[in-house]
């Protein structure tokens, strides 16, 4: 009965939007009534409400729904959804403010003379408009009102005009800052720790381990990763839909041709470019360059494009007249006043010791004030000048409560097709396919593209999301990223705009275009663009380091990077190092010999010992590597013949505990059953045949399972151990090798330090003969506070607060006390003397020995990885690696 009600639920579903009625009440409403029906069906036909309910019942359906409502408008954790009404403001005020007419008249001025001129410059200004707005709509009808008749009047073809139109207005959907990316990255984040629980699980049932390794786990994604993620397919897209517009006007020279610039090329043209061009760039570079860069999150980024937005407004709706840029520039000089002051001083009122620093404050204060008159002012005209700013945030409160309130319904909706068993559905259908990860994916990739010809993108993001990516991520064999596979949804779900009969941009150009245009050749100019979106599909898919790469080097260089210690970095980290080992092989090895003829006999004999040890293992690291490579080799030429048979035999497991569970879903019925009364005999029968006939499916599927699968798993377990313990032979060797002469640096650094401490410590033996009890605590402890922070003074403190506890104690005991101190004195100058003749005489050495092998051996312990190495590694983590043979 389950299915019976699933069906039902899409039915009534797919039913209401039909028949037109909204997407934010369709979804909700579909749930509620499906979910009442099989509540009251239940409660009339079966004596229990949950009867029908594969999970739960209505009363967790209902505490789902509060939970996600909860979610999105109280949990603080989850924020990422606030920077969608913020672009939004940005994008519609940009759009009013005439910023598109200027870009698209200027750059169809600019690119015209060449062939498809009018075309690119439409790309073009289109992929700006993306970065800049993202609002599709917004984005198609100022270009249809302005670049299409343009593009008539020039003998374009209609057909080619109308689907570049469309086909740019689509790209703020993949070119950050996107509302799709955003709403893709909050659906993505849960559905990673869905996948990661289930990978987990997978990993149990196949090891037999509880916990798993943490460079298994998934890796979850944010709105910046998204953003970062989608800039180059964007950019990719941009290339193809440019290339193919030069090339058709190659090709048909009448149906694209050049027009030439009527005026000069002269200074004043290039004024209006770049009084054009400048803005909307600088925008772009501020919002997605803080983000990058990791000045600014999401939403703070998006809070600097809406104010940014209006003093472009504000400036735009007083062109022509006195004073236009004022506030404008007020602006820009107090942003510039407040970075060099931040660059210069430590900003902080709590903090101010002179006048020096009251002076900057009060800078920074003037600079704040200057910037909320600018921001002010300029919202002051955009709120008279032809009430723009009103009719903004209208737009934006109407568009927002769209979008949550769709993500309130699909919430809804998806919490009941869980409850009536669809994921599991999903699921099952999905791991019975053939062909492993690549037809999973193909399959979800064409149901999307499908669903695109009827759905929006909003209802695509929040209902198809939420239900197939936990699915694609668990997968071991691939190991996607989620910035990848939500990249992947994005670009495909871009094509929603363009395919008949529900393109969105096709009903907005449709709107404003002449009726010399006919529908049908709207229809036809958008095919190839459609071609194009999907090539772009398969290049990403391809090519995943276009996804990976920007948002793993931005995580690995950022201020908040994981040190290089981190599990997840290590097999990269050593890709990476290994190939340095290969081409600097001869020079490590003399920096190695060059550091173990350093004389080192006066040191204290731990530090001695623990540093000739670190001498020794550095060349056993060469060793260490070979071995690495060998038993790495071993287990690739194994899992040649290895891979089919895992694979095979994994199937036919995951089929015996779909049976299994099946089997046991019977079996608890039955016994359920046979308690009741009323119970008709042929029910039973019925069930009895069900359960031997499952049992007999189950046996029959463990006999096909190979003879030989035993002894390869277990030999290809040894082999994957073998390597496991040489690499963390490998670390512990470069661990040992690299951290003693790093703490000896520290230490010996720590020498001036610990000279300027001999008065007090020298000062202390007298005092404690001749001052009272409470002036010799105080002087000890100004002494241990000084200590503190000096490497390996720790003995000296600790003989020190030893002496201090003696005295402060019930009963003092001064004898004691000056004993420990004389102990503290001895030990203070055997320390002095060796570290200050180790800094004369090592110090240099091991420098130099330091420098030779910080980058290699000494990766590890370093707090972050230098910058060269990080783009690297970050190059390494872009690749998608399948680890579906540990599972």
């Amino acid at each position: 009965m389950e299915l019976f009600f699933l069906a039902l639920l899409v039915l009534l579903m797919v039913a209401a939007l039909g028949m037109g009625y909204p997407v934010a009440f369709a979804l909700p409403g579909s749930a509620i009534l499906a979910i009442t029906a099989a509540a009251l069906c239940g409660t009339i036909f079966a004596g229990s409400a949950d009867a029908y309910f594969a999970q739960g019942g209505p009363i967790q359906w209902l505490n789902a729904g509060v939970t996600n409502f909860r979610g999105i408008y109280w949990e603080v954790e989850r924020d990422t959804l606030i920077a969608i009404p913020l672009f939004i403001f940005m994008g519609i005020m940009l759009e009013r403010s005439k910023i598109a007419e200027d870009l698209l008249v200027t750059m169809a001025q600019l690119f015209g003379p060449i062939p498809g001129g009018l075309g690119i410059s439409v790309v073009f200004v289109g992929a700006l408009l993306a970065a800049t707005t993202g609002i599709v709509g917004a984005t198609v009808i100022a270009m249809g009102l302005i670049a299409l008749p343009v593009m008539m009047r020039n003998n374009y073809s209609h057909s080619l005009a109308t689907g570049t139109i469309a086909a740019s207005g689509t790209l703020g959907q993949i070119i950050p800052p996107s509302i799709v990316l955003i709403i893709l990255a909050d659906q993505l984040a849960s559905a990673t720790d869905q996948a990661s629980t289930l990978r987990a699980a997978a990993y149990r049932a196949a090891t037999g381990e509880f916990s798993m390794p943490l460079e298994f786990d998934l890796s979850t994604t944010s709105a910046g990763d998204m953003f970062m993620g989608a800039l180059m397919p964007g950019m990719v897209l941009v290339g193809l839909y440019m290339a193919y517009i030069f090339i058709f006007a190659i090709i048909r020279k009448k149906s694209a041709p050049p027009v030439p610039y009527e005026g000069k090329y002269d200074g004043q043209f290039l004024k209006r470019v770049a009084l054009a061009l400048t803005p909307p760039l600088s925008l772009i570079f501020i919002v997605l360059g803080s983000i990058v860069m990791g000045i600014a999150t999401v939403n703070q980024a998006g809070s600097i494009g809406a104010v940014g937005a209006m003093i472009m407004a504000g400036y735009r709706l007083k062109e022509g007249q006195r004073g236009a840029y004022l506030p404008a520039f007020i602006s820009l000089a107090s942003v510039g006043a407040i970075v060099i002051l931040l660059a210069l001083f430590d900003i902080n009122i709590k903090s101010i010791e002179d006048g020096g620093d009251l002076v900057v404050v009060l800078l920074a204060m003037v600079a704040v004030a200057g910037l909320l008159f600018g921001l002010i002012w300029s919202g002051w005209r955009t709120y008279k000048i032809d009430n723009t700013l009103t009719g903004v945030m209208i737009e934006t409160a109407k568009t927002t409560s769209l979008v949550f309130i769709i993500l309130l319904g699909a919430a809804m909706l998806t919490a009941a097709f869980r409850a009536f068993g669809g994921e599991e559905l999903v699921k099952d259908f999905l791991t019975g396919l053939p062909g492993g990860f690549a037809t999973k994916f193909v399959v979800v990739m064409a149901v999307i593209f499908v669903l695109g010809f009827f759905l929006d993108f909003i209802e695509i993001a929040v209902v198809v999301v939420p239900i197939v990516a936990p699915i694609l991520l668990a997968d071991p064999s691939a190991n996607v990223s989620a910035v990848w596979l939500g990249v992947m949804i994005g670009v495909n779900m871009q094509t929603s705009f363009l395919t008949p009969p529900f393109g969105f941009a096709l009903f907005y150009l449709r709107g404003v275009a002449s009726a010399a245009v006919t529908t049908v050749q709207m229809y036809f100019g958008v095919i190839p663009f459609i071609l194009l979106q999907l090539t772009a599909l398969v290049v990403v898919g391809f090519y995943p380091s276009l996804v990976n790469y920007l948002p793993n080097r931005t995580s690995l260089t950022s201020d908040t990077a994981p040190p290089p210690v981190n599990p997840t970095l290590q097999y990269c980290i050593e890709v990476v190092v290994f190939e340095t080992y290969d081409d600097d092989g001869d020079s490590l090895r003399n920096a190695m010999t060059t550091a173990a003829a350093l004389d080192i006999s006066f040191l204290p004999e731990n530090l001695r010992e623990t540093l000739s040890e670190a001498f020794i293992a550095a060349p056993l690291t060469f060793d260490k590597v070979a071995e690495v490579r060998a038993t790495e080799a071993a287990v690739g030429e194994f899992t040649v013949d290895y891979r089919p048979l895992h694979r095979e035999v994994r199937a036919l497991q995951s089929e015996i505990a779909r049976v299994g569970e099946e089997l046991e879903e019977f079996e608890t019925t039955l016994r359920r059953e046979s308690r009741r009364e009323g119970t008709s005999p042929e029910i039973f029968a019925a069930m009895e045949r069900r359960i031997e006939a499952l049992t007999v499916e189950k046996s029959e599927i463990e006999a096909v399972i190979p003879d030989q699968w035993d002894a390869a798993r277990e030999q290809y377990l040894d082999l994957a151990t073998a390597e496991k313990r040489a690499r963390t032979g490998y670390r512990r060797n470069v661990d040992n090798a690299y951290q003693p002469v790093a703490e000896i640096r520290t230490i010996i650094a720590g020498t001036q330090a610990l000279a300027a401490q001999e008065s007090q410590i020298n000062d202390l033996g007298a005092l404690i003969r001749n001052a009272a009890s409470g002036e010799i605590i105080d002087a000890i402890s100004v002494v241990e506070t000084a200590l503190t922070p000096i490497a390996g003074a720790s003995p000296i403190k600790s003989k020190l607060g030893e002496a201090r506890r003696a005295i402060d104690d019930d009963t003092p005991d001064m004898a004691k006390a000056t004993t420990l101190i004389a102990e503290a004195s001895t030990l203070y100058a055997t320390d002095l003397a060796w570290r200050t003749r180790a800094e004369s005489e090592l110090a240099s050495g091991l420098e130099a020995y330091d420098e030779a092998i910080r980058e290699t051996i000494g990766i590890r312990r370093q707090d972050r990885l230098p910058r060269p190495i990080a783009k690297a590694v970050a190059a390494c983590k872009s690749i998608h690696y399948d680890i579906s043979l540990n599972f």
